[in-house]
């Protein structure tokens, strides 16, 4: 990151840290991957194998196809790729195929879908505002929200090791706002609840319907994580929310990745991202009030303590057979604290900001 700083030009840095990441996707091709890797198979399969009047109806797998249209098109649209690589793998029943040439096809598919996502991300950071920007290029608000976004560790364990497509969607969704901030620029100084206004209310929307849903869509927690991510270089409460959200949302997705050897990638993976998080966001609203207050502080470091006991711990106890849910029932009610919390603060943010049309004062 050092390094970067000495690069001038825009493009530069962000072409860097977009190849940074894309470098760091191929590496975690080998990683252990879940049953969702057999689900999108399967759902190529479909979609290539079989006529459109069918595709919702096909049982010979247990993995139907039970997405919205688009992604069923979507999948139509890899699996005419997906035969230049191998052609067994869009056989409806090769049930649980795999090989080495489906696992690149399926990794490197989800990495290049991942250009939308960049772009995305290219197009937010020409939302935020610059009044704040400092002369070293690693404490500037674009460059912080690029590193925020482009190396979010939510999108990368659950896209490439869980494996999914949610850096494609999730880039949509950022373009979406991207464009919806884009056209609003010039009121957005004397109309402070305008855009950023209605992102507040989809981040709610997107937290509010997460905490219902919990154990149904853990991975959700990310579609409050991205959009927040626009906020947090913004103002220093809206930092501090988003450092409690996105360091509890994501630990939360610990339990995705059970198996051992990617235990050490997730723990260094989540302390790179957090460290940086807290450290960039700290620094860049220093001349202001600390972004945690004690209690934000205790609860944040309980999640060591929390993690070498779920990991290290509790697997050597005679408990483990007896109750092995304990690991998943702590790591649960612990992150739903800290989610909780960070709705409850971003709801009182939102009730209790300035009206709209109100002005700041340079």
């Amino acid at each position: 990151m050092a390094a970067l700083g000495t690069v001038k030009g825009s493009g530069s840095w962000f072409s860097s840290l977009a190849l940074g990441v894309t470098l760091l996707k191929c590496l975690l091709i080998p990683t252990y991957h879940s049953t969702d890797f057999e689900v999108h198979r399967n759902w190529l399969a479909i979609t290539h194998s079989l006529p459109l009047s069918q595709w919702y109806y096909e049982a010979t797998s247990e993995w139907t196809l039970d997405y919205p249209p688009f992604f069923a098109w979507f999948e139509y649209v890899l699996s005419h790729v997906a035969k230049y690589f191998d052609q067994e793998m869009l056989n409806v029943h090769n049930l649980n195929y795999f090989n080495s040439r489906t696992l690149l096809f399926q990794r490197f598919s989800v990495i290049f879908t991942d250009v939308l996502f960049v772009y995305a991300v290219h197009e937010c950071c020409k939302c935020v505002d610059g009044r704040k920007a400092s002369k070293e290029l690693t404490e500037k608000p674009k460059f912080i929200l690029s590193v925020l976004l482009l190396w979010n560790f939510g999108l990368l364990i659950v896209d490439h090791i869980h494996f999914q497509y949610n850096g494609f969607l999730s880039g949509l969704m950022l373009l979406s706002i991207a464009r919806l901030f884009q056209p609003s620029v010039c009121c957005l100084w004397f109309k402070p609840q305008g855009p950023r206004g209605f992102l507040r209310c989809l981040i709610l929307c997107a937290l509010s319907s997460f905490m219902f849903g919990w154990h149904v869509h853990e991975k959700a927690i990310l579609l409050a994580i991205l959009p927040m991510s626009l906020l947090s270089v913004e103002k220093a409460g809206d930092a501090s929310i988003f450092l409690i959200l996105t360091t509890t949302g994501h630990y939360s997705l610990f339990p995705l990745l059970f198996t051992t050897p990617e235990l050490p990638i997730k723990i260094l993976l989540m302390l790179l991202f957090t460290i940086y998080s807290i450290s960039s966001l700290m620094m860049l609203f220093r001349k202001e009030k600390p972004l945690f207050n004690w209690m934000e502080t205790f609860y944040l470091l309980g999640l060591a303590p929390l993690e070498v006991c779920c990991e290290f711990v509790f697997p050597f106890t005679s408990w483990r057979l007896k109750y092995p849910f304990i690991p998943l029932l702590m790591t649960s009610v612990y992150c739903a604290v800290g989610v909780t919390y960070a709705w409850f603060r971003l709801y009182v943010s939102m009730l209790t900001g300035p009206p709209v049309g109100k002005t700041k004062k340079q």
